[in-house]
């Protein structure tokens, strides 16, 4: 066997392959390490959000999701947002505490940068601090807020709800569901949706359920009725401002009237 002949060059050549080797590999873990991170800090926000419509659900109408039409909503989204049993159960309970806080609804409307309009829908225990916390990010974004009203009626409340498509026909689903107040039905990646006025988020449920539809997940939105787009810059200055709001604990949704570039 013939061995290769080690040469200084080739002896600097390996050691350089080996380092940006291990620097390609430093980068990867840490892509992944900081993705990893952001999806985890993504989910405790959102275990955060359910685990407070959990208390406000069973504070409003008990305990037993049998009898508390908004409770069932709310477990129906914890798990389409994997949050697990226990985690489910322990909020319940803790909920029905009688020494556990309440929260309070409470909007607020403001203006961000170049005139898009904002609504954050909060649930505080403490309204002073949610007010000084919102006031706060609303003025360092270069953005106003705004008083009750100002820019609610930009917006259009609706419902909707997200169930097993199989087997089931959009066209005919919204056909038989009209007259419950569903104005829209389409299919998506994760399943059949059906949009409907706010006020019928009540009668869609119950109908869903005595037809023992598998209920994946609901909620409420709010359709800004005009959207305004901006240049790349002037988006990222909206974006960030919102995000900023987005991380606030108190907050739970955040609507716009910005449309995207991208």
């Amino acid at each position: 066997m013939i061995l290769p002949v080690l040469t200084t060059k080739s002896i600097t050549n390996f050691f350089i392959l080996a380092i940006q080797n291990i620097t390609t590999m430093g980068r990867a873990f840490e892509f992944r390490k900081a993705r990893k991170m952001k999806r985890w800090s993504a989910m405790a926000k959102t275990f955060t959000r359910i685990g407070k419509d959990i208390v406000m659900a069973v504070k409003e109408g008990g305990p037993d999701p049998e009898n508390n039409s908004r409770l069932r909503a709310v477990i129906q989204n914890a798990k389409a947002a994997n949050m697990p049993k226990d985690n489910i159960e322990r909020a319940i309970k803790k909920a029905s505490d009688k020494d556990t806080s309440n929260f309070k609804e409470v909007l607020f409307e403001g203006y961000a940068p170049h005139g898009i309009a904002v609504l954050v829908e909060t649930a505080t225990d403490n309204n002073n601090r949610s007010v000084a916390n919102i006031r706060s990010f609303f003025n360092k974004g270069n953005g106003n807020l705004g008083t009750s009203g100002s820019v609610e009626f930009m917006f259009d409340r609706s419902c909707n709800f997200r169930i097993n498509p199989d087997g089931l026909d959009p066209e005919e689903i919204e056909l038989e569901f009209i007259d419950f107040g569903v104005n829209e039905v389409f299919i998506d990646n994760d399943g059949m949706l059906l949009y409907a006025e706010f006020e019928s988020f009540g009668n869609v449920q119950k109908e869903l359920e005595n037809r023992n539809f598998d209920i994946l997940s609901s909620g409420f939105d709010r359709i800004p009725k005009v959207t305004k787009i901006l240049n790349k810059e002037e988006e990222e200055e909206v974006l960030q401002l919102i995000e900023r709001i987005e991380e606030d604990d108190d907050v739970q949704n955040v609507y716009h009237t910005l449309n995207y570039q991208n």
